[in-house]
C-alpha cells in the first residue's frame, strides 16, 4: 500500500494477553516511530489503542526482521499538530479517515526502551 510497516505487540490490559497488529508507520524525532490509532475513521479508538494508553511500557515492535522493546507516548497539542501534518502530507489516506469521525485521531510515538 505504499507505506512502511511494523507489527506492533501490546499487552491487553484486562486479559494480560499479548496481542499483534501490523499497522502503518512514519518516522519520527531521533529515531522513533509514529504510528497512527486511525482504525480507519472508525467512531472509537482500534483495542491496540486502549492497551497502550494502559500500559505504555509494555509494547513491542517488529520491523525489519528484529524486535524492539519500545515505550508509547501519544502526542499533543503543537507537538501533534506537527507530527499530524507530516503523516497526511506522506499518506493523505489519514485526513480522510479524521474527516469519518468525530474524535480526534490519536498520534503515537515510539522510542526504543533503553535496557
Amino acid at each position: 500500500m505504499g507505506m512502511n510497516g511494523l507489527v506492533l505487540t501490546t499487552v491487553g490490559n484486562k486479559s494480560g494477553v499479548e496481542r499483534s497488529t501490523p499497522v502503518a508507520w512514519f518516522p519520527g524525532e531521533n529515531g522513533s516511530w509514529l504510528i497512527v490509532a486511525s482504525a480507519n475513521g472508525a467512531a472509537n479508538n482500534p483495542s491496540w489503542y486502549h492497551n497502550i494508553a494502559a500500559q505504555p511500557g509494555k509494547v513491542q515492535i517488529e520491523l525489519d526482521g528484529r524486535k524492539v522493546a519500545v515505550t508509547a507516548e501519544q502526542l499533543h497539542g503543537p507537538e501533534r499538530e506537527k507530527a499530524w501534518q507530516e503523516i497526511t502530507t506522506a499518506s493523505p489516506r489519514f485526513a480522510g479517515y479524521q474527516t469519518k469521525t468525530d474524535r480526534e485521531i490519536p498520534v503515537i510515538r515510539l522510542v526504543a526502551s533503553s535496557n
